[in-house]
């Protein structure tokens, strides 16, 4: 039950949120605000409602220590980035012509904040954290990369390609750091760094979601394998490559930490309590 009254808490502010943010995307300072406020309301709700149902400190949003944390996942994701968009630099081509739209970054500031947030403590918090318990790290990093990944179909510019290449970069990649670090701001930090980065920033597409032009005038051309084409960067293969090699990093860090939980029998389940992240 605690599993549905979970997914129902974070999916509501997810869905409110986002048609909030949705609706003031001509305004980009209001999309600021409205952005920051889901994404806080995201976490304080998470938070909220795995104390009432489990009955533990929410350790994985813990405040303590937030900081350090977001900020190490946000290193990674701009590193990771601009490690992407070098390479189709040298094997494509990338341009920058100036400055874009600046009005667009504080928007997609607001948007992409909203977007990590939520996502995390969905994907990661809820599903990841709760299949792990009975089924185990492995099982559960498929099958949360999968839905992850299902779930970028619906996107304007969405392929089949793209979606794929999102579940094996992202949603493994996310549920490896937070696997390696039990809290979520690492995954959090991760994930709106390589957004606002590719959106907000360079002003490539993100998701294929139609992504308004942020701070910087791009242009990006060349074989779709290494642009990623109409879905953005996230279907390139330096993209993928780079999502693995980052993930196995995150695995090699659980396991050195002793974070992985092995698969368990159904006896194990039921006499197991709820997984304390660490």
């Amino acid at each position: 039950m605690r599993f549905i009254w979970q997914l129902l808490a974070v999916a509501a502010v997810s869905a409110i949120g986002g048609q909030a943010v949705a609706a003031v995307e001509d305004n980009p300072w209001l999309q600021l605000v409205l952005g920051l406020l889901t994404a806080v309301l995201a976490v304080l709700v998470y938070g909220w409602v795995v104390r009432r149902t489990e009955h533990r400190p929410s350790t994985e949003v813990a405040r303590e220590g937030a900081a350090p944390a977001f900020g190490r996942g946000l290193l990674i994701g701009f590193a990771m980035f601009g490690a992407v968009v070098t390479n189709i630099f040298f094997n494509a081509h990338f341009e920058i012509d100036g400055l874009g739209s600046p009005a667009g970054a504080v928007g997609l500031l607001g948007f992409m904040a909203a977007a990590a947030a939520t996502e995390e403590v969905l994907y990661r918090g809820v599903l990841f954290r709760i299949i792990e318990e009975r089924t185990g790290t492995w099982i559960a990093l498929v099958l949360t990369s999968v839905v992850f990944g299902a779930s970028h179909l619906l996107n304007p510019d969405a392929t089949l390609w793209g979606a794929l290449a999102i579940a094996i970069e992202a949603g493994g990649m996310l549920a490896a750091a937070y696997a390696a670090t039990r809290n979520l701001w690492v995954p959090i930090g991760l994930h709106f760094g390589w957004n606002f980065a590719a959106g907000g920033i360079f002003s490539t597409e993100v998701s294929g979601n139609d992504t308004p032009q942020g701070l910087l005038d791009t242009a990006t051309s060349g074989p779709t394998w290494v642009t990623g084409g109409a879905f953005g960067p996230e279907g390139s293969v330096y993209t993928v490559l780079f999502g693995v090699l980052i993930t196995l990093g995150f695995l090699w860090l659980a396991h050195r930490r002793g974070n992985l939980v092995p698969r368990r029998s159904r006896a194990d389940r039921a006499a197991a309590p709820t997984t304390l992240p660490r």
